[in-house]
């Protein structure tokens, strides 16, 4: 049994990830710490353990083996280098830090101390994800030359219920949160166009601020490649319907996904119905384990999660890019980052 120590409750998926650590079969919370000692008292108090209102005491509990990171984005690289020192394997919520030079301190902590590191990046996962890259390695599309995609909900709109909208207000938060829309809910279109697409040359990006918050609640980027390729990514907070969406389009064909119907559509010059008509595809392969299984596993395998880092490693490039790029209204290089 692996035991492990929540640290933070202050991402809104914090809860959602205690509970797959207690419904692991191989995993135990036994430890909870957080930067708002009230709150983190409150929630060892109902899971039965032991709250520790200093950190460090908590990292030097030799039964401790691995911690769940939800604390504010800013103090990512604080929180995990600390962990990886005291040799506490981390499993983190997106992002990895809000900057290159902050990734890649945490990533030297890890290497030096030889834990397991994994990224909560769940559309990895997902079976329309792992279907359109079956389909793209058939090479229907031909060349690709451009993916669009969006995840956007209503979560900073006013209602009877919420005034301000469902989303805590630390979610507002420039400093702690390092950005809005788009590091948030822009990360998953993000690493999916990566994984597409691969890493661009540059970033361009325009965010709005439609309910007048700190920081952005409606936001673009577009990806520009050396081969004429562009990648299109959008995300917010002020859209009561907007289904996540997919499209990859290339020079023999394009593929479409929505949440809306859930179906993965085709057309193609290389397929005979396909080259007709938008065809349905079936037969999408099982869904992954989650990012949360996967790091239980590499923990017990000794393996590390080398794609999963990889990408969220990039995805950390691409949003500290888009951040720059939006307010110096200029496109940004992507390796013009400091590391």
């Amino acid at each position: 049994m692996i035991k492990v120590a929540m640290l933070s409750f202050w991402h809104v998926h914090a809860k959602d990830y205690a509970k797959q650590a207690t419904e692991h079969l191989d995993t135990e919370i036994v430890a909870v710490w957080d930067e708002l000692p009230e709150r983190g008292q409150i929630e060892a108090a109902q899971r039965g353990v032991t709250f520790y209102a200093d950190l460090q005491e908590l990292l030097a509990n030799p039964e401790i083996e691995g911690v769940i990171v939800d604390t504010p984005t800013n103090i990512h690289r604080d929180v995990m280098v600390a962990a990886a020192q005291a040799g506490k394997h981390i499993f983190t919520e997106k992002v990895i830090a809000p900057t290159l030079r902050e990734v890649n301190e945490i990533l030297e902590a890890v290497s030096a101390a030889g834990v397991t590191l994994t990224v909560s990046l769940p559309r990895l996962n997902s079976n329309s994800t792992l279907a359109i890259q079956s389909i793209l390695n058939q090479e229907l599309l031909g060349q690709i030359t451009m993916v669009r995609s969006r995840l956007s909900h209503n979560g900073g709109i006013s209602t009877q219920f919420n005034p301000k909208g469902w989303l805590p207000d630390h979610f507002y938060s420039a400093e702690q949160c390092g950005g809005g829309a788009l590091i948030d809910l822009g990360c998953h279109p993000m690493y999916l166009t990566r994984l597409l697409l691969g890493m661009p040359d540059a970033v361009s990006a325009t965010f709005g601020y439609v309910t007048g918050r700190e920081v952005e609640d409606n936001a673009v980027a577009t990806l520009q490649y050396a081969n004429g390729a562009i990648g299109i990514v959008e995300a917010g907070f002020v859209n009561a319907f907007s289904p996540f969406v997919i499209e990859v389009h290339g020079t023999e064909g394009s593929l479409l996904f929505s949440e809306h119907d859930g179906k993965i559509l085709l057309r193609s010059n290389k397929d005979a119905e396909a080259s007709q008509q938008w065809v349905e595809q079936g037969n999408w392969p099982e869904t992954n384990p989650t990012a949360f299984d996967q790091w239980v596993s590499h923990i017990q395998n000794g393996t590390k999660a080398e794609e999963n880092i990889q990408l969220a490693s990039d995805l950390t490039k691409l949003m500290e890019a888009s951040n720059r790029s939006a307010a110096s209204k200029q496109q940004v290089r992507i390796d013009t980052l400091a590391r």
